[in-house]
């Protein structure tokens, strides 16, 4: 069985109601939904919540909501990992043990069913244990300052003359979804395990969503994707 988990808690502080705030025209949370839906890799696709309203919202674009998620993984401190565990320890005790589960935030609008099954498809080809999408840093972190009292001094002096294509390039998770073997999550206990495979997205296709600026920001990138893809 594999399931999709929509990690929607209710206690958004620096944008408050942020996981069903509106986004170019619906709840964001509707699209880390409709993605997987419509990527048909899954057989439910669930929300992870503690609060009534993201619930309801939630079902009404075709979630599941089989049980609420505890006080402790709704808490501003709880971590993803034991949100994920949570939902294959409850879906054992009804019967439906997952043997793959894929967290998706949902605050994703950039996560598309095409790239849900492409994921899906590079776990098998690369015999992975996980495929997390990240992007690359689109400014070498080699290169970087650290404050020395008043002044800046490099961080590593030696890079200062090399060529930024001759640096190695570094990633960073894009913060969308985690598609992973239950076993092996609940085994080495985290979202990236040893033998995970890296789902490469382009940077316009990423946004990390912490204020109202990044919130203006990620809806001119997501429509500008989408008249890439329907051009």
């Amino acid at each position: 069985m594999k399931i999709a988990v929509i990690t929607a808690r209710g206690g958004s502080k620096r944008i408050p109601r942020k996981n069903i705030k509106e986004f170019c025209g619906k709840p964001i949370l509707a699209y880390s939904i409709e993605a997987a839906l419509k990527s048909g890799i899954f057989d439910e696709v669930m929300i992870s919540t503690e609060d009534d309203e993201i619930a309801k919202i939630a079902q009404s674009y075709g979630a599941a909501f089989p049980f609420r998620r505890s006080e402790k993984t709704a808490g501003d401190h709880a971590m993803t990992i034991d949100v994920m565990l949570e939902v294959v320890e409850e879906y054992k005790k009804i019967g439906k043990e997952p043997d793959t589960v894929c967290c998706i935030y949902p605050t994703a609008p950039f996560v598309t069913a095409e790239k849900l099954i492409q994921a899906d498809e590079l776990m098998k080809e690369t015999n992975a244990d996980a495929v997390i999408p990240v992007v690359k840093f689109s400014f070498p972190p080699q290169r970087c300052f650290i404050i020395d009292g008043d002044y800046m001094k490099f961080k590593w002096p030696e890079n200062e003359l090399k060529r930024s294509q001759d640096l190695e390039p570094f990633y960073h998770d894009a913060g969308q979804f985690y598609l992973l073997k239950t076993d092996i999550m609940k085994e080495e206990h985290t979202l990236v395990p040893n033998k995970t495979a890296p789902f490469i997205l382009d940077e316009m296709e990423v946004q990390d969503i912490d204020n109202m600026d990044d919130w203006n920001i990620a809806e001119i990138k997501y429509k500008a994707m989408m008249e890439k893809i329907n051009a």
